[in-house]
């Protein structure tokens, strides 16, 4: 069997960060999990906090700066993510939906992603399925059906590492059924992609363009004879 990647995208700021703690406990028990079947199972963290200035300047930029371009390819790597996110006011980090704006639209498709955030109140438990679980949808990931969140309460509660073991062997079938890969693979030419992508199903660039046509003289402001 070939080896497994699992990446980690942690949005929390804090330190220690209850956001990351979630994350290193959904990551650890996902890994436990899949060694059950002797595989290889390495785990990539993507933290955004020591990246937050390089996010902005290239959210404004309008296209990433190395940084985070070197963080984007070790999500396009991965097999598997676990995208975790502090909550503030009701809604996901800006951090972490600045990071996701600089992703590729194909980047995800049918990566399976368990979705998960941690908040000061029990109000905002829904924030993984309201928010999170759409946005990946619109990335055309799958995100597995038990999604977590961790308030102040939960982390001396048993029920959060019933969720979390829940979550990690959602993840773990997805993943040994084979059909992320199926679906990635047997629908691509269906999907509407962006041109010159991050995605590892990419197959063109701006090096496919071919500049003699008369709609690229035109457009480069020449004339079409």
């Amino acid at each position: 069997m070939n080896p497994l990647t699992i990446a980690v995208i942690t949005a929390g700021t804090s330190d220690p960060s209850s956001t990351k703690l979630l994350a290193d406990r959904i990551a650890q028990k996902t890994v436990d999990v899949l060694r059950t079947d002797d595989r290889q199972v390495s785990v990539t963290v993507i933290d955004l906090a020591p990246i937050a200035v390089q996010i902005a300047q290239s959210l404004v930029r309008g296209f990433p700066d190395q940084t985070v371009q070197n963080a984007i390819d070790r999500l396009a790597a991965a097999d598997a993510i676990i995208a975790s996110t502090p909550v503030y006011k009701a809604a996901a980090s800006g951090l972490f939906k600045s990071f996701v704006d600089l992703i590729d639209n194909d980047l995800l498709v049918a990566k399976p992603v368990i979705l998960a955030a941690t908040g000061g109140t029990a109000r905002h438990a829904m924030v993984p399925d309201d928010q999170l679980r759409p946005l990946f949808a619109f990335l055309r990931a799958i995100p597995v059906p038990t999604s977590l969140y961790a308030a102040p309460e939960d982390w001396g509660d048993p029920d959060l590492t019933k969720r979390i073991t829940r979550a990690a062997n959602e993840l773990a079938v997805l993943i040994r059924s084979g059909a992320p890969d199926q679906i990635a693979d047997g629908n691509w030419d269906g999907y509407q992609h962006q041109f010159a992508g991050n995605a590892t199903r990419a197959d063109h660039t701006a090096d496919d363009l071919d500049f003699t046509t008369d709609l690229m003289r035109l457009a480069a402001g020449g004339s079409s004879r």
